[in-house]
């Protein structure tokens, strides 16, 4: 959605009117002048205010009145008089017409160029239009309900089409009538409807499976995947085919896995699709990683640092050579975290590059690039060559092998800052996996200034958050697991009155009572002390306990803070840390 622009004006009424306090504001107007954003962006992004309480309130501050779409619907019909690009980028509908009166609900009545739009189609029609304001959640739930009768639509013209042109099949085979049915319309359609609806549904994968007997298609959102859709298996032919030629990639091809990208554009969002296409016994599988150009890059706290962790990474990424690394199991969000460090050190004095696989966000003023071991440029000779191009700070993808760590390694003893990831379960782990790499203990000691591990946990619903009840057992396994934890970490929490809460499950997230993901986090300083232990190449455990009398505190009990905390459950917590 674009940048809010409301006046101060609303700020102050909303101070004015109860929906905050002036202690909230004041706080939040010291970060919105840091982050050089308005304030009513960071209470929408933070969800100080629900997107309810937020909408009625914009209606009082406009005049206009409040609807909400919570078990309504609205007819095609009416939908359908405002076209489907213009109320996803206006984000504006229809959703009653008696006569010549049009009543229209809108997101944001502050949005100029949506009231110009409604102006033309007021006088385009002789429409008089009645404005009301409504929340996101009721707007994504009304414009969404199409999917499935342009899907069903979809479905019937394709159907027609097959009786009709069935005759089209050849004896040596059926190329001419897949082709065909691969450029019709009702293919494109559905193909569009699955994109689009996972674009606007903030889901991160879309997956495309073919069974036994037809064709399922589940979105992952906020880590967890849920089917949306359910095709019939004559489409799965056609669906596959259309998705390669979009990609570049061998029609004809299906034996084989294959790789490849394009670029899709909604009304109001570009991206790049990535995707990849796994032969099984039902046919071929596809998975299309959705990798957002026009989202910005999250900052530290946004991304869950806190305590001696964020003090340690900005004491670390201050310095001007050596290695920061961070791991964790795939998706568990270590190149955003990345990408996070580099906007901060991204500076006109500094020459930051990158290597990529892919490149996942675009920052300005940072030269990045992206393997292709295909043609031999992968990672190790992407970091040989870019040694040449007189770096400050450089980023590695990922630390795959011997060669790639050893010369990360080299170029942080040069003077070099150089990011990289690592997969292992740990921040511990990846000091005897790098030795295991042939990495030599001394070289290690020297060079890694700092080592990290997360996972993405989802975060509780603000909309529908309520404390429960906790069991003494419950009870008992937080003071046990939190008793060196030192009282800067904790703050304000004590583990002598544990309280946590959960999602009761709303319209706004799904029914799932989780909405949004951030890290939990462990990270570790190398002291000193720790150098030495890693020259005389002690066990994980030993610098474990040497580095948690530093201050370091573990994943677990991370999550078990931001349990305590209210951001997520330890339910939660429990299913990350055991998978």
């Amino acid at each position: 959605m674009a940048e809010t622009k409301i006046s101060d004006n609303f700020e102050v009424f909303l101070v004015e009117h109860g929906f905050i306090t002036q202690a909230l504001y004041e706080k939040i107007k010291e970060q919105a002048q840091k982050e050089n954003v308005p304030v009513i962006n960071i209470l929408a992004s933070q969800k100080l205010l629900s997107d309810e309480a937020l909408a009625q309130a914009r209606g009082a501050f406009f005049n206009i009145p409040y609807v909400s779409f919570k078990d309504k619907k609205v007819p095609q019909v009416i939908l359908d008089l405002v076209p489907k690009e213009t109320y996803r980028f206006y984000r504006f509908f229809a959703f009653e017409k008696n006569g010549q009166n049009l009543k229209v609900a809108i997101t944001d009545p502050s949005n100029l160029q949506a009231l110009e739009a409604l102006e033309f189609l007021s006088k385009k029609n002789g429409y008089n239009i009645q404005l009301f304001i409504t929340d996101e959640a009721s707007f994504s739930e009304i414009t969404n309900e199409e999917t499935s009768a342009v899907v069903g639509e979809a479905l019937a013209d394709l159907k027609a089409k097959e009786q009709k042109e069935s005759k089209a099949k050849t004896p040596q085979g059926e190329e001419p009538y897949l082709q065909n049915l691969v450029e019709d319309a009702p293919i494109s359609k559905i193909v569009d409807v699955i994109i689009t609806n996972a674009i606007d549904g903030n889901a991160s994968d879309i997956h495309i499976e073919p069974t036994e007997k037809d064709l399922r298609v589940r979105y992952r959102v906020d880590g967890i995947l849920r089917t949306v859709m359910v095709l019939p298996g004559n489409v799965i032919g056609a669906i596959v085919s259309k998705i390669k030629i979009m990609s570049n990639l061998k029609i004809d091809e299906s034996r084989l896995p294959q790789d490849g990208r394009f670029h899709y554009e909604t009304a109001t969002r570009q991206v790049d699709m990535r995707v990849s296409i796994l032969p099984n016994i039902n046919g071929e599988k596809i998975v299309m990683r959705i990798l957002d150009k026009s989202v910005k890059v999250p900052t530290l706290n946004d991304l869950g640092f806190r305590g001696k962790s964020l003090e340690w990474t900005l004491q670390n990424i201050k310095k001007t050579h050596g290695v920061f690394l961070i791991t964790g199991p795939t998706g568990s969000g270590k190149s955003t975290t990345l990408y996070a460090l580099l906007s901060m050190l991204n500076t006109p004095k500094v020459n930051i590059i990158t290597l990529e696989d892919p490149v996942e966000y675009f920052i300005d003023g940072v030269n990045q690039s992206q393997i292709n071991p295909d043609i031999g440029f992968t990672f190790a000779s992407g970091l040989r060559s870019i040694l040449r191009q007189d770096p400050n700070i450089i980023m590695v993808g990922e630390v795959r092998d011997k060669e790639t760590a050893e010369l990360a390694v080299q170029a942080a003893l040069t003077g070099h800052l150089v990011f990289s990831t690592l997969h292992t379960n740990d921040a511990i782990g990846a000091l005897p996996r790098l030795m295991d790499m042939g990495v030599e203990p001394f070289l290690l000691a020297a060079s890694v200034n700092a080592i990290g591990a997360q996972r993405l946990v989802r975060k509780i619903c603000q909309n529908c958050k309520q404390e429960i009840k906790v069991v003494a057992e419950v009870k008992a396994k937080f003071k046990e697991d939190l008793k060196g934890v030192s009282k800067e970490e904790l703050g304000d929490l004590s583990t002598d009155d544990i309280h946590l809460y959960a999602g009761k499950g709303c319209d706004k997230c799904g029914n799932t009572g989780y909405k949004g993901r951030i890290a939990i986090l462990e990270l570790f300083d190398i002291t000193a002390h720790i150098q030495e232990m890693i020259l005389k190449r002690s066990s994980p455990q030993e610098i474990l306990e040497e580095a948690q009398k530093s201050g370091m505190i573990t994943l677990q009990q991370d999550g078990m803070i931001k349990a305590m905390m209210g951001i997520t459950t330890y339910e939660e917590i429990i299913r990350v840390i055991s998978e």
